[in-house]
């Protein structure tokens, strides 16, 4: 499943990140380390980040930084270190938890966010935490924008909406009309039929793509295939390249979890829906 940096701090996942592994930086040419670029600036933030937390908090002085030191000091380091500056210990993971460091990440990542007005429909803005989340997957995921030329936030929403409604252990009513939740949502926004239904699409797919390989998406997927063979009116139904992807994951990344029934009862449904199988789709 696709996590971001973001991801791993909401999601307080910090067994991933060492707070020990030293940086070589005594082995690293002095002048790539001290050259004006991007890698360079990401190698010394990560030297002077991995410094800090290897420092004893008494000698430090880190307790006496006031919160909004801190948080000042946090959003200005890149993304990618974000969820190792959250396990420097209990005080920073508080910070990530709450709203006042995601207010400041908002306000100096996008600034003009809080000129944008709440828009209509079921699907909410929430947080600052869950509003920084969804720009960062509709700018770095689904990588869209708006007419102003600024990350447009209800993608990255739709995004988590559908992804948060697909991991749900209990199964939904139906994926139908949840995709019709998602199609009114663009709707009720201003988009046009054919936009929203592009960017219902473009959602879906990447929602599919970030699922995990397990026996809950394998079930999922199954169910998906089998009650979307419904036709829907336009731009209700489910695109080609969604329905694409459905069938591409269940016979490659699930093919070994499919019974030799289920087998067929899918390549018989794929073949009703597109008129050439690739050939790696075929063979129990």
């Amino acid at each position: 499943m696709m996590e971001t940096a973001s991801d791993s701090m909401i999601n307080g996942n910090c067994s991933s990140v060492s707070t020990r592994n030293k940086i070589p930086t005594d082995c690293c040419d002095e002048k790539i380390f001290n050259a004006k670029t991007p890698e360079a600036s990401s190698l010394r933030n990560s030297a002077m980040l991995e410094e800090f937390m290897s420092t004893e908090v008494e000698e430090s002085g880190f307790d006496r930084l006031p919160d909004h030191l801190l948080i000042e000091v946090f959003v200005r380091l890149p993304t990618s270190d974000w969820a190792a500056a959250s396990c420097v210990q209990k005080r920073c993971a508080d910070l990530f938890r709450g709203e006042s460091l995601w207010q400041v990440a908002l306000s100096k990542r996008w600034p003009s966010v809080d000129r944008k007005k709440r828009w209509p429909g079921p699907i909410g803005r929430g947080s600052s935490k869950r509003r920084y989340t969804a720009l960062y997957i509709s700018k770095n995921i689904l990588s869209f924008s708006g007419l102003d030329g600024d990350t447009d936030e209800l993608p990255g929403h739709v995004f988590l909406f559908l992804k948060e409604q697909l991991e749900l252990s209990v199964t939904p009513l139906s994926y139908g009309l949840l995709h019709g939740t998602i199609i009114d949502q663009f709707l009720a926004c201003g988009k046009a039929r054919d936009t929203a239904h592009e960017l219902a699409s473009k959602v879906w797919l990447a929602v599919i793509n970030s699922l995990e390989e397990n026996e809950h998406t394998f079930h999922l997927l199954m169910r998906i295939t089998k009650e979307w063979e419904v036709f829907l009116p336009y731009p209700y139904y489910e695109s080609h390249a969604v329905q694409w992807r459905l069938f591409e994951r269940l016979f490659t990344d699930f093919r070994d979890c499919l019974t030799q029934m289920d087998y067929y009862d899918v390549l018989t449904c794929a073949k009703y829906k597109f008129e050439l199988i690739p050939p790696t789709w075929l063979g129990y």
